[in-house]
């Protein structure tokens, strides 16, 4: 499972417990990538509650916050997340496998619409190395449509899947899928 103390659905009690039933309510399961947040209830219950509003944010959609964990994940050669989410496209977006190739060798030959591709190329941009991002680059996002809120949101997203890589590849979590 992990070389760091988890609980398992299993063996879970207490908040962790009534964490993973909402968990399981809401994906029939706890992926091992989140069973590792056990061993602090409170980082688990905050990542389940941040999972949540991403996945219901109004302006990024689906397709575009799973591309760019996808992506952000590549550079962090997690492939436990890359995997994760390639099967995501896949299975919830309708994506061919040609099509998570073609975006994983260049987000530009993915399906999503020019405007998605201009965040995931300024979240990409940030995550690689944040301090060649300049005002141009959030202009550009903002001439494709994305408002300050949305440009926060995506790379707080792509930053946060950096974090997750770390966390996932170091504890060595186990592939569960």
């Amino acid at each position: 499972m992990s070389i760091l103390q988890t609980q398992t659905p299993d063996s879970a009690t207490g908040e962790v417990a009534e964490i993973y039933a909402q968990i399981t309510q809401a994906w029939g399961g706890v992926p091992t990538a989140l069973q590792v947040y056990s061993s602090n209830p409170f980082l688990l219950k905050q990542t389940w509650e941040y999972y949540g509003s991403i996945m219901q944010h109004p302006t990024l959609s689906m397709p575009l916050t799973t591309t760019i964990r996808m992506l952000v994940s590549q550079t962090g050669n997690c492939s436990y997340c890359i995997d994760m989410n390639a099967g995501m496209l896949m299975n919830m977006a309708g994506w061919t496998a040609d099509q998570v190739a073609a975006t994983r060798a260049d987000f530009n030959h993915s399906p999503l619409s020019d405007k998605e591709k201009a965040m995931v190329g300024l979240v990409l941009k940030m995550t690689r190395d944040s301090n060649s991002v300049t005002a141009p680059d959030l202009q550009t996002a903002r001439d494709a449509g994305w408002t300050d809120n949305d440009i926060l949101d995506a790379v707080n997203h792509g930053a946060r899947m950096v974090a997750g890589d770390i966390i996932i590849n170091g504890f060595k979590v186990a592939r569960d899928f």
